[in-house]
């Protein structure tokens, strides 16, 4: 075969006069190609570590620095206050033509500029992370900034002015505070009261008493002391025993899913679709290795932490007995792509070029038209990564440590992402009720072996067109992917463009060699093990009830008449939802972000307080007036806004908790307090889902240009998932989970009491809405 030549640079053959080299131009032309694209990579990073390690300072302000030091030498005027002789005296004295008396002063003053430059970078990035770590400005009334923060706030924007990198700001921003154990036990004994009776309470309050004088005091010192030698205290524990030491199915337990545009279709060919998104990704990961990309900055003003992008691309979750691992590669020149039981190998890059969009739709067109049947044990290889943890990791390493597996396998673990290329057709149909539910559930699970559960994030494509993210939790949380995803999506509608057949622009180029079949021996014993993963994960999947539906009557425009944020009016409206469908309260999981620190990660806000049980309660009975409730009802939001920010600025209750339960098992220590505390399971878990992190194009502009967000598996089995997207002004996404298995929960159910309690306090304050 004429392209399995192209892979080859030299072949040989045995003759009698000795061997016969034959080497191949086109192979070494492209190996060539490919060692100046890394090399140039390597300079890229080079200089990016430079730029980076001397922001806000550049080499611009080093050569002023050195120009102004030597011109007021020049003019007979020493700034350096004699330090610049001090520097020429301490000079070793040479001989060579080049030790002159004017080398060795300019040699001086080169390196007291050079000093002053440091000193300088140094003081501007105390003074940067000494302001970062003022967080005032947070609790101030919209409208009521005191003048303080006003110039805290011309401060900030002065140190930041300077055009940084994507990393520019890690070094400046300060470390996650611990909390005192004092402030920790109070605020968990005030959220837990109103799901505790009188006695229930009590005996809490007794066991955190307790645990506070006796066992606190020494768990504190020693997580102190880890919080000034780690960079994070949290988030290395919270990624290991959290994610990496969980050994139930990653399918549905933990991996999340992230929605297309749902209001408009740029083509119907899923070839093509795939074609353009693919190369943005690829674009986007070349900016992300360059640091081009600007990073997140909270109200344009605070810089947000970036680790969490670093392993984006080129990551898989490797499987352990006892723990998994986070196997990170500096680059990958090729996806792993997943058809109809069989699996492929496609490179992004022709030599040092990345393929253009419409030679990858060739290569995905070529694929979708191979008409070879999988290989024996081939077709459901992937619900490895979806069921127990234990078993697939004694798989792997029964059956995939040696021979052409491991080569295959090694193939899809050492690709930038993962694609599945699926034969049915999803979307949303608002004709169709289901259609977003069922897209839904596609995503979060697809077949059960059509997803590579491992990788960092598997790219999903239906055969209209429509695409979709399964993202594995670990690496990162939700932000990061929906950062990729709006840049992805925007660049796709508004930069790369189709023809009026709905193809690729350009031409392909038909010399490309073909994708690459993975090849497979896969014994019956490990097709046994395939067999038993797939019925775990397919009993998994099919206990999942999965509700997603847009909400029309209003968004977030006609909520901020309320005078509230639109984060508290929904989580206030989930409590009133949940209180109609289970006649009570119960522990509420809101994850928030902790990334104005370094490594920063989530923190919990227990959205359900003794203000919103109030709100809820008065709202039950029914008998209070109107201008009652509101008041109740802003109460509750006003504390629900103060917890959130209390969780993104390092005072939450939950991780603080976590980490001392985590020192107490290091140490031995026993406590009834912690192990109670742990145990407490998060009935109604939920989640916001950001949008607008990069301004692609105008949204108002274009309306229709919305995703409908993601979502997540239940996170008790008695419980509810509740993601939601507060898409623009007149649109909420909702996506809601729970198990078939529970009498207690139903999806659709609880759906309908969310879209009523919406309702229910929007007429409270009088909000028009539309007819929808």
């Amino acid at each position: 075969m004429a392209e399995a030549h192209q892979a080859v640079a030299f072949q040989f053959t045995v003759t009698p006069e000795g061997v016969d080299f034959r080497l191949s131009r086109e192979a070494l032309k492209h190996i060539y190609l490919s060692g100046i694209n890394s090399w140039k990579k390597r300079l890229v990073r080079i200089k990016n570590g430079i730029l980076r390690g001397v922001y806000p300072g550049s080499p611009t302000s080093w050569l002023v620095v050195v120009m102004t030091t030597v011109g007021s030498s020049y003019c007979s005027l020493d700034i350096s206050l004699g330090l610049v002789g001090c520097i020429q005296r301490c000079l070793p004295r040479g001989c060579g033509p080049y030790q002159t008396l004017q080398t060795r002063a300019l040699l001086s003053m080169v390196i007291f500029s050079t000093g002053v430059w440091v000193t300088g970078i140094f003081f501007f990035r105390q003074t940067l992370k000494l302001l970062l770590s003022y967080h005032g400005w947070m609790f101030e009334m919209h409208g009521q900034t005191s003048h303080f923060t006003k110039i805290w706030v011309i401060c900030v924007r002065l140190l930041c002015s300077q055009r940084p990198m994507l990393y520019s700001f890690q070094t400046s921003l300060p470390k996650l505070p611990v909390p005192s154990v004092a402030a920790t036990i109070r605020r968990y004994l005030e959220s837990v009261r109103p799901l505790l009776d009188d006695e229930e309470y009590y005996r809490m309050e007794t066991l955190a008493k307790e645990f506070q004088d006796k066992t606190a005091p020494r768990l504190q010192k020693y997580l102190i002391l880890k919080s000034w030698w780690a960079t994070n205290y949290v988030s290395d524990w919270w990624e290991e025993y959290i994610y990496l030491r969980g050994r139930s199915p990653l399918m549905v337990n933990s991996n999340y899913y992230v929605m297309d545009l749902v209001l408009v279709r740029n083509t119907d060919v899923q070839a093509a679709r795939l074609g353009n998104i693919v190369h943005a990704m690829i674009m986007y990961r070349r900016k992300l290795d360059r640091e081009e990309i600007k990073p997140v900055m909270a109200l344009g003003i605070v810089p947000m932490c970036s680790y969490q992008m670093e392993r984006m691309f080129n990551t898989t979750r490797i499987p352990g007995k006892e723990t998994d691992v986070l196997q990170h590669l500096s680059d990958s020149r090729h996806i792993a792509v997943y058809h109809k039981g069989r699996f492929f190998k496609v490179w992004l890059y022709e030599g040092s070029r990345l393929l253009k969009p419409r030679d990858l739709e060739m290569q995905f067109q070529r694929i979708l038209d191979d008409p070879s049947p999988p290989q024996p044990g081939e077709e459901k290889l992937a619900a490895l990564t979806a069921g127990g943890r234990v078993e697939w990791a004694q798989a792997r390493q029964a059956f995939f440590s040696s021979g052409k597996n491991k080569a295959a396998l090694e193939a899809i673990e050492r690709a930038a992402f993962f694609v599945a290329l699926d034969e049915e057709s999803y979307g949303y149909n608002p004709e169709d009720e289901a259609s977003l539910s069922l897209y839904g559930k596609a995503l979060l699970h697809g077949n059960c072996y059509n997803r590579w559960f491992d990788k960092s994030f598997t790219l999903v494509s239906f055969k209209n067109g429509q695409l979709g993210l399964n993202t594995e939790h670990a690496w990162a949380d939700a932000p990061i992917i929906g950062h990729l995803w709006e840049f992805v999506l925007g660049t796709d509608s508004f930069h790369l463009g189709y023809t009026e057949t709905g193809h690729c622009l350009g031409k392909s180029n038909p010399e490309l060699a073909p994708p690459l079949r993975l090849q497979w021996d896969i014994p019956k014993q490990c097709q046994a093990v395939v067999e038993t993963s797939y019925q775990v994960a397919k009993a998994l999947a099919d206990d999942v009830e999965l509700y997603c539906f847009q909400f029309l009557p209003f968004g977030k425009g006609l909520i901020k008449k309320c005078r509230t944020s639109p984060d508290a009016f929904v989580q206030i409206a989930l409590q009133l939802a949940h209180f109609r469908d289970r006649g009570k309260f119960c522990l509420t999981y809101e994850a928030s972000m902790t990334r104005m620190f370094r490594e920063g990660r989530t923190e919990t806000v227990r959205s359900c307080t003794s203000e919103s049980s109030a709100f809820v309660q008065a709202m039950m009975e029914g008998s209070h007036m109107k201008a009652d409730l509101q008041d109740l009802f802003r109460k509750a939001a006003k504390k629900h806004q103060n917890m959130y920010r209390l969780a993104m600025t390092g005072a939450g209750i939950d991780r603080h908790l976590f980490c001392l339960y985590v020192v107490s098992k290091y140490l031995g220590v026993s406590s009834p307090f912690l192990a109670e505390v742990l145990s407490e399971p998060w009935c109604l878990s939920t989640s916001q889902i950001p949008q607008s992190q990069i301004r692609m194009f105008d949204p108002d502009q274009y309306p229709n240009h919305l995703g409908a967000g993601g979502g997540f598996g239940p996170v008790a089995d008695d419980g509810y998932g509740v993601s939601y997207m507060i898409a623009g002004e007149n649109m909420i996404f909702f996506h809601v989970s729970s198990k078939f298995s529970s009498s207690e929960t139903n999806a659709q159910r609880f759906g309908n009491h969310i879209h009523q309690a919406l309702l229910d306090i929007a007429d409270l304050f009088q909000v028009p809405k539309s007819d929808s």
